[in-house]
């Protein structure tokens, strides 16, 4: 008798039977997927495959184009120098998105941080060690200010920190005087602070420096604290539902305050690579990186609902924005073409998120 014609005798047929239903449904269900279904799952499923398929599609576009010049090891070398402060931001940003909030005080928080750590070590004359660290507490304060002011105050995200942009832009221009500390004084008197602007060598070319290697290890510590820690998934859960996250006995409101005093650490850190990246302590550098941090994460796949994204595809979409302003410069094209190609990668950016969201809708 064949096993469809012979009955069920117990338990174990009749799940077989179940498993057997269940696996004629789900072949079904994907055989009548159309191609576009089938990307639209791929791409929920795994959506850092977004920024790297973008990030290919300009690396070949660009050398096809430009040629050699683009795709030569100073070149990349160059574009990785270039983004490596932004990209740090971006960790950063990453954090606070993912809680599928959004902070736009990060830029201010790592000019303001490195204006400290420049003004106490040369013209206060503190230790270097005394002064870095309280460079990077006044990160971490102001990381702490906007997560009180969200928490416990519970004021939107966005409102809370465009506030306290304005103050700690405010504080940064009165603290400094408006007044760049020279790299001659901090060669003298504080080589320390210049330190991640040193040249790292390959073949007898200096192609990257130690600012590089601060945002790999920024990168890896907060990478395994989002996926190998309970504090991690507790982001996660809290940016994907914080109602369902608090119900289910996560402090939901520690956890954002944790996760807003980290990001303003990492600004402290960035603005540490800032000194090494710039050569100087100016209170005007960088006045664009608040916004650049935010696209740098949209870019690398980050969901703007929170819940959904990575540290790898923040540091992509870094990496996209210097690759693709670097392929316009040696095209030779405009630099208004800059701001459009990074405005249209925008845009894409979040089209796309929004159509993969629909696949759990």
């Amino acid at each position: 008798m064949s096993d469809q014609q012979r009955p069920l005798n117990g338990p174990a047929d009749f799940e077989k039977g179940l498993s057997g239903a269940s696996t004629d449904v789900a072949s079904f269900e994907d055989n009548t997927k159309s191609p576009l279904e089938r990307i639209q799952h791929f791409l929920h499923s795994y959506p850092t495959s977004i920024p790297f398929i973008v990030l290919l599609i300009g690396f070949i576009g660009f050398s096809l184009y430009v040629g050699p010049r683009f795709y030569s090891l100073f070149n990349l070398g160059l574009v990785i120098q270039q983004v490596t402060v932004i990209a740090i931001l971006g960790v950063a940003q990453t954090l606070v998105v993912l809680t599928a909030g959004i902070d736009l005080s990060v830029g201010a928080i790592m000019i303001l941080a490195h204006v400290v750590m420049g003004k106490l070590a040369i013209d206060a004359g503190l230790p270097v060690s005394v002064a870095f660290t309280l460079g990077l507490l006044t990160g971490l304060v102001c990381g702490a200010i906007n997560g009180a002011l969200i928490t416990f105050l519970e004021l939107p995200p966005f409102i809370a920190t465009l506030g306290t942009w304005n103050v700690f832009a405010a504080l940064n221009l009165w603290y400094s005087q408006s007044q760049t500390i020279r790299p001659d004084d901090l060669e003298s008197q504080a080589p320390f602070l210049r330190m991640m602007g040193w040249p790292i060598s390959f073949g007898g070319r200096d192609l990257l420096t130690l600012g590089a290697f601060l945002m790999l290890i920024v990168a890896v510590v907060i990478w395994y604290v989002l996926n190998r820690t309970a504090f991690g998934r507790h982001i996660l859960a809290t940016g994907d539902d914080a109602e369902s996250a608090r119900l289910a006995g996560i402090r939901t409101k520690a956890a954002l305050f944790a996760v807003y005093t980290i990001c303003g650490l990492i600004c402290g850190i960035a603005g540490w690579a800032l000194i090494g990246r710039v050569g100087a302590v100016s209170p005007n550098s960088s006045q664009t990186a608040n916004l650049d941090s935010i696209t740098a994460v949209v870019i690398g796949g980050t969901s703007l609902f929170g819940g959904r994204g990575s540290i790898v595809g923040t540091l992509v979409g870094a990496v996209i924005v210097g690759l693709f302003s670097s392929g316009i410069k040696l095209a030779g094209l405009d630099v208004l073409w800059q701001v459009f190609a990074v405005g249209c990668l925008i845009i894409i950016a979040v089209a796309i998120d929004q159509w993969i969201r629909k696949v759990s809708a």
